[in-house]
């Protein structure tokens, strides 16, 4: 647990059913939210750019992805105003720091795979 440094909450504990936490972490665990997130890292790109990089996602989803990340400060939507219409999606510093335990996640999930299939099925 973490004392809250606004002063808006006690402590910070995501085991706790009302922390604030848990919104930001649903989010970040979020598999197109970890992937956006990813493709980002090495600077701004487009709508487009990101749905051929985030292979299978639907429009739908990445702009609803899009809008949460951006909702929550870690990215933010440039608009240019050009013919047509030119928007690029950046992170943000706080997007660039959740960026790195997400990078190791992403690297653990590559590196192990492997080891991970041919077992039967985790029961909910």
């Amino acid at each position: 647990m973490i004392e809250c440094a606004t002063g808006r909450h006690d402590r910070h504990d995501v085991y706790a059913a009302q922390c604030p936490c848990r919104a930001m972490l649903d989010l970040l665990a979020n598999k197109w939210s970890a992937l956006a997130i990813g493709a980002l890292e090495d600077g701004p790109r487009r709508f487009g750019e990101l749905q051929r990089r985030l292979q299978g996602v639907s429009p739908k989803v990445l702009t609803q992805t899009l809008r949460r990340l951006e909702e929550a400060a870690l990215l933010t939507r440039t608009v240019y105003p050009a013919v047509p219409l030119h928007v690029e999606y950046a992170l943000t510093e706080l997007g660039h720091s959740a960026a790195v335990p997400l990078g190791l996640l992403r690297a653990w999930v590559e590196e192990r795979i492997d080891g991970t299939e041919n077992r039967p099925p985790v029961s909910a």
